[in-house]
């Protein structure tokens, strides 16, 4: 039976609802609502009636339907199925939202956090199909992971497995979770901006000048505008991306020496520029991991592209199944 499942991503600013089923060697993303996202009565009020729609829209019922999940931003309680504070949410506190809309719709209803989500995506449908041991990093605005070990995702004793952005890499840094030197400081988007501002600022105080960003324009440099300068061959850009990757390199050691995972895939910015982050991600690898561990696994850059959080939503659904047969 090719089964239905639902999948809700629920976003800072936009919810996303998704419907997917089984085709013969995947999935297949049959449709996508969105709509903003606001308060939370306001947000579940107009969820609930855009999973009625569609049920109603494609005779789906308790029956057919073999799950709904739900990807959000943590802190969350997966095991109860309860969002808890996240930052980018303000006012969803301790919200019981599997309980509602497993309830309200009659169908097995699951949670997770965003890279958990996007972690099973990429390990059943992208970068890790086949895998039984992998990690996702999703070096995006920030950096978190997924992990998966012996087939299954791990998130730990009460949800916080994966947070290695937090790991401090080096005594002084762009700061990230908070932290000075740490992981995410060095390896995301928000990092990435940090380092390239440091680096325009020596220029300028040495009284050199930089033909992409001025100087009154240094409080708006992006990760983004590194990286395009940097693949036109621009050598500070290159220097503030090598930066970046040798520390994202050191990062990944620590994962390949603890979890010895067959993969680790990385999302967004890398993705985007593997040209430019792997042979220095390489140089870092191979001084920095054990070698055993280090020739058994792939870096590679994320599949699923801007599709990962529709397929992150309804992966959480199929896992959820697996899990209950």
């Amino acid at each position: 039976m090719n089964r239905n499942v639902l999948g809700i991503d629920i976003g800072g600013t936009k919810t996303a609802l998704v419907y997917a089923r089984e085709v013969p060697g995947g999935i297949e993303i049959v449709d996508k609502t969105m709509f903003a996202t606001s308060d939370v009565e306001t947000t579940l009020t107009k969820l609930f009636e855009h999973v009625a729609q569609t049920m109603q829209k494609y005779g789906l019922n308790p029956q057919n339907t073999s799950a709904i999940g739900i990807s959000c931003g943590g802190p969350l309680n997966s095991e109860k199925g309860v969002i808890m504070s996240p930052p980018n949410l303000p006012g969803w506190d301790n919200i019981q939202i599997v309980q509602r809309i497993s309830e309200r719709f009659q169908v097995p209803c699951a949670l997770q956090n965003d890279a958990n989500a996007c972690a099973l995506a990429e390990w059943k449908f992208g970068a890790g199909r086949g895998t039984r041991n992998m990690v996702f990093l999703t070096f995006g605005t920030g950096l978190g992971a997924g992990i998966i070990l012996n087939g299954r995702l791990y998130s730990g004793t009460n949800d916080n497995a994966g947070e290695v952005g937090h790991i401090r890499l080096a005594e002084f840094g762009p700061v990230g979770y908070g932290k000075a030197g740490s992981f995410e400081g060095f390896a995301s988007g928000g990092g990435i901006a940090q380092l390239a501002k440091m680096a325009l600022m020596e220029k300028y105080q040495m009284g050199e000048t930089v033909a992409w960003c001025a100087r009154e324009n240094i409080d708006d440099v992006s990760a983004k505008m590194v990286a395009e300068h940097a693949q036109a061959g621009d050598a500070l850009a290159l220097e503030i991306i090598r930066t970046s990757a040798r520390y994202l390199g050191l990062g990944l050691s620590v994962l390949i020496d603890i979890l010895n995972p067959e993969c680790i895939v990385l999302g967004s910015i890398y993705a985007r520029n593997e040209n430019l982050f792997y042979p220095w991600v390489e140089k870092t690898l191979e001084k920095e991991a054990l070698s055993v561990a280090r020739q058994v696994c792939r870096i590679k850059p994320a599949e699923l592209g801007e599709s990962i959080g529709d397929y992150a939503a309804v992966s959480i659904a199929f896992n959820l199944i697996n899990e209950t047969h």
